[in-house]
C-alpha cells in the first residue's frame, strides 16, 4: 500500500509539472490549443522509405578508426519538408537534441541544434515532454550513423500532453487496459496499429472485389420490429415516438432478400449486427457481418465466390495466399476441400447418419457417445451436435461443409433428391466457422411452414428461434428468383489474416465489462 501511495504521489507530481508548463505557455501567449492547423508536406514514410543506398566513411568517437557503412539516403535529401507527430523519445539536449516523432506511418528523427533554432526557441524545445504533438520544418539529411533525419529550422508545439505515456517496456502490459484505452495502445504498439490498418485494407479489398463482380453495396435497417435471419437472441429497445418495441438486427438477410425480389440481382452489405450473447475470444455482442445475395445461382456459386474472394483479399493485403495463424499454415491457393456434414461426422466420429433412420436411433447413438441433447432436438439437430463435438476442430485448412439437416436451416432450399437435407454450407478455417451460405428458400408456402416450426420452438423455450416476418412473406409471394446467399464473419476473417488471438484484438473498441462491477 505504501508503494502504491508513493507511485500515485509521483504521478500527481508529473501531472502538475505538465500543467505548470501549459500555464507558462499560455501566459506567454503560446497556448498550443489555440493553433488550428499545421501544413504537413510529408509523412514519415514518404521521407524514410524512399531512399537510395550509398557507402560513406564513419569515424568512431574517441578513435581514429574509420569504418565504411552503407547509409540510407532519402530521395528528399537536401529538401525542406514539414512533418508532424507525437514525441516518442528524447535524448541529448545539451546544445544538440534528438527527438523521434511518430505519425500513422511510423517514426522519424528530428535533429535539433541550438545554433540553428536559436537560444530562446531551443530552451522552449527542451521543455517539451514525451507525448507532446509537434510540427517541425527542416531539411532532410542522413546522420553519420546512417539514419534519415530532419535538421530542424522551426518547431511548433501543436498539442500539450497532460498525461504521461506508459514506459516503453513497462507500460501497456495490462491487456484489459489496452482494450479500454485503445488510443494509448495505438500510440505505444506499432503492431496494434498495423493490425487495424490491415483490417481497413481487408474490408476495402472485399468491397473492391465484389464491386468488380457486379455487386451493389446497400444499407438496410438496424432497428427492426422482427429480428430474423439467424439463430440468435436479440437486444430489445423501445421507440418512444411510435410507442413501439424494436430490436437491434441480428442479421442482414431478410431485407437483402427483399432487394433481390425488387430486381437488384447482386447486393451486399457490410455492417454491424447485434446478438445478446456472451463474450469470449471469438464473440462480441456487436460485430461486423457481411451478407451478399446473387440471383440465378446456388450454394455452389457461393462456394466459388468465397474461394476466389479469400484468395484475392489475402494476395492483395498480405501479398501471399499462404497465411499463418498461431504458427499454423493455411493454404488459400489450393482448391478448398468440400465435404458433406454426414461424411464429416462419419470421418471424425465414425458414425454414419445415413444408417440412422429414426430419432430413437439418433438418441441412442448420442447417448453412446456422451452427446447431450434436449427433448426438442430431432435427428438433424443431433447430427449437428455430433459435427460440433467431433468434426469442427479438425477443419484447419479451408473447408466447405455442405448439406445440413433441414431442422437447423429454416431459410434454406431442400435438396431435391434428399429433402431431409438442404443446400447449405458452412466455411471453416482453423476449426472456426467463417461463413454460412444457402441456396435460398424462395418457396413462400414452404417458408411459412418453416417459420411455423420456428415459432413452435420459441414456445418451447428456444430464445434463438425465428418468428414469422409477414412483410418478408409478402415479398416472397411476389416472387424471388433462385438465389445464392452467404454471410461472412468479417472480424474472424481479420483475426486470421492478421494473426490476432482474440476478436477484441481486431475491434478498435470492444465491449468491456464496466470497471466498477
Amino acid at each position: 500500500m505504501e508503494n502504491e501511495n508513493q507511485t500515485q504521489a509521483e504521478l500527481s507530481a508529473l501531472l502538475q509539472v505538465r500543467r505548470d508548463k501549459l500555464s507558462e505557455l499560455q501566459s506567454e501567449g503560446r497556448d498550443p490549443f489555440k493553433i488550428t492547423k499545421f501544413d504537413r508536406t510529408h509523412t514519415s514514410a514518404q521521407i524514410r522509405d524512399n531512399y537510395t543506398e550509398e557507402e560513406r566513411e564513419l569515424t568512431k568517437r574517441g578513435s581514429d578508426e574509420v569504418q565504411i557503412i552503407k547509409a540510407h539516403i532519402s530521395e528528399l535529401d537536401g529538401q525542406t519538408v514539414q512533418v508532424a507527430g507525437r514525441i516518442m523519445s528524447k535524448r541529448g539536449m545539451g546544445k544538440v537534441g534528438f527527438v523521434h516523432i511518430a505519425d500513422i506511418e511510423g517514426q522519424i528523427q528530428l535533429f535539433v541544434k541550438k545554433d540553428i533554432l536559436g537560444e530562446d526557441e531551443y530552451n522552449r524545445f527542451k521543455k517539451l515532454d514525451i507525448g507532446d504533438i509537434v510540427g517541425a520544418k527542416g531539411e532532410v539529411f542522413t546522420t553519420q550513423t546512417g539514419e534519415i533525419s530532419i535538421r530542424v529550422e522551426t518547431v511548433t508545439l501543436l498539442s500539450k500532453s497532460l498525461q504521461p505515456l506508459p514506459e516503453k517496456f513497462h507500460g501497456m502490459t495490462d491487456t484489459d487496459l489496452r482494450y479500454r484505452q485503445r488510443y494509448i495502445d495505438l500510440i505505444m504498439n506499432a503492431d496494434v496499429k498495423k493490425t487495424f490498418i490491415n483490417r481497413s485494407k481487408i474490408i476495402a479489398s472485399i468491397r473492391s472485389y465484389l464491386n468488380t463482380q457486379g455487386f451493389l453495396e446497400v444499407e438496410t435497417p438496424m432497428l427492426v420490429s422482427n429480428a430474423g435471419g439467424a439463430a440468435a437472441r436479440p437486444f430489445e429497445t423501445h421507440f418512444n415516438a411510435l410507442d413501439e418495441d424494436f430490436k437491434l438486427r441480428i442479421s442482414l438477410e431478410l431485407y437483402l432478400k427483399r432487394l433481390i425480389v425488387g430486381g437488384f440481382d447482386r447486393v451486399y452489405e457490410i455492417g454491424r449486427v447485434f446478438r445478446n450473447e456472451g463474450l469470449d475470444t471469438r464473440h462480441n455482442p456487436e460485430f461486423t457481418l457481411m451478407e451478399l445475395y446473387q440471383a440465378y445461382t446456388d450454394y455452389h456459386g457461393m462456394m466459388d465466390l468465397t474461394e476466389n474472394m479469400y484468395r484475392h483479399v489475402a494476395q492483395e493485403v498480405l501479398g501471399t495466399t499462404t497465411i499463418t495463424y498461431n504458427g499454423i499454415k493455411m493454404d488459400l491457393g489450393k482448391p478448398f476441400e468440400r465435404i458433406t456434414m454426414v461424411d464429416a461426422v462419419k470421418k471424425y466420429a465414425n458414425v454414419d447418419f445415413n444408417e440412422i433412420n429414426t430419432l430413437e436411433e439418433a438418441r441412442a447413438e448420442a447417448d453412446k457417445h456422451h452427446i447431450e441433447y434436449e427433448e426438442r432436438h430431432k435427428k438433424g439437430d443431433i447430427l449437428n451436435l455430433f459435427f460440433e463435438e467431433f468434426a469442427e476442430e479438425h477443419l484447419i485448412q479451408p473447408t466447405f461443409v455442405m448439406d445440413h439437416p433441414v431442422e437447423i436451416s429454416p431459410l434454406t432450399k431442400k435438396k431435391p433428391d434428399n429433402p431431409d437435407y438442404v443446400e447449405r454450407f458452412e466455411f471453416f478455417m482453423n476449426g472456426w466457422e467463417m461463413a454460412n451460405a444457402y441456396s435460398e428458400l424462395n418457396d413462400p408456402i414452404d417458408q411459412r411452414e418453416r417459420f411455423k416450426a420456428q415459432e413452435e420452438l420459441l414456445a418451447q423455450g428456444d430464445e434463438e428461434a425465428n418468428t414469422t416476418d409477414e412483410d418478408f412473406m409478402k415479398a416472397l409471394e411476389i416472387g424471388m428468383p433462385p438465389t445464392g446467399g452467404i454471410g461472412f464473419g468479417i472480424d474472424r476473417m481479420c483475426m486470421l489474416l492478421t494473426d490476432s488471438p482474440a476478436i477484441r484484438d481486431v475491434l478498435l473498441f470492444p465491449t468491456m465489462k464496466p470497471i466498477d462491477k
